[in-house]
């Protein structure tokens, strides 16, 4: 065994052991158990767990120990640290072995998306998508599903200021038509976009939300075209879609609320 750095805090370690042995086989422990799980002599097990009752993070019914749930305030200080990308990774990476399909968060940057996480599954367009990867907002499910939640104002002002110059031949390109898509979209809850960034590209993207209900991201699977007629897309992405993207809204939420 490598011996500790003259820095180690021998004690600190010991109570850190003592918490980690709780798990979900062992929820509740004898003292004798907790001295046993983590090598140590049953009076200085005792001297940690008790501390750890007068502190908040375990209980005792005066035979058995168990942890409440204040020890989750230890992992709040690191996952309040991390961002988007980190959250939605996981998920992410859920949503594709689910669907086997490519998987993306973006946010809205000008009249752009920016991919800030992506979990490609296949490459299906002819350029390669990276984080940091932009395109046009109003030709994507990911940008219109940002686009939806803007206040009229700023739609306004994207509308009169955007290039909407058509991609595809199945681009929707005018003022009036994005419009009225938009309304859809914010109406349905999510968006679906047929071969308007690319030929063979179907997407389908929906709202990431903070706690105050305001839109700060999209989340997207795309696929080839040909791979999934409108109603399995309707009866199979979109409904795990949607669970992904409340799935991170979910740990959006209650992490940004213990901040």
């Amino acid at each position: 065994m490598t011996e500790p750095s003259p820095e180690y805090v021998q004690s600190l370690g010991r109570g850190l052991a003592v918490i980690r042995s709780f798990d979900a086989d062992h929820p509740r422990r004898t003292l004798s158990e907790v001295a046993a799980a983590t090598d140590l002599t049953r009076a200085t097990a005792r001297r940690f767990l008790l501390t750890l009752v007068e502190l908040g993070y375990v209980r005792t019914d005066g035979t058995r120990f168990w942890l409440t749930p204040q020890v989750l305030e230890l992992g709040y200080s690191f996952l309040s640290g991390l961002g988007l990308p980190e959250l939605a990774g996981p998920h992410l990476e859920l949503l594709a072995a689910r669907v086997q399909e490519s998987t993306s968060v973006s946010i809205l940057d000008g009249t752009d998306i920016v991919y800030v996480a992506r979990v490609p599954v296949s490459r299906i367009m002819t350029v390669s998508i990276d984080i940091g990867t932009r395109f046009p907002a109003f030709a994507t499910s990911m940008g219109r599903v940002l686009l939806a939640d803007l206040p009229p104002d700023a739609l306004d002002r994207y509308l009169a200021e955007a290039d909407l110059t058509p991609i595809t031949p199945s681009t929707v390109a005018s003022p009036e038509a994005l419009r009225a898509e938009l309304e859809r979209v914010r109406a349905q809850g999510f968006c679906v976009v047929d071969q308007e960034l690319e030929q063979g590209l179907r997407s389908m993207a929906a709202p990431i939300r903070d706690r105050h209900g305001a839109v700060v991201a999209a989340v997207n699977i795309s696929t080839h075209a040909a791979r999934y007629t409108p109603a399995e897309i309707d009866d199979t992405l979109i409904p795990a879609l949607l669970e992904t993207s409340a799935a991170i809204e979910h740990d959006l939420t209650r992490i940004r609320s213990h901040t």
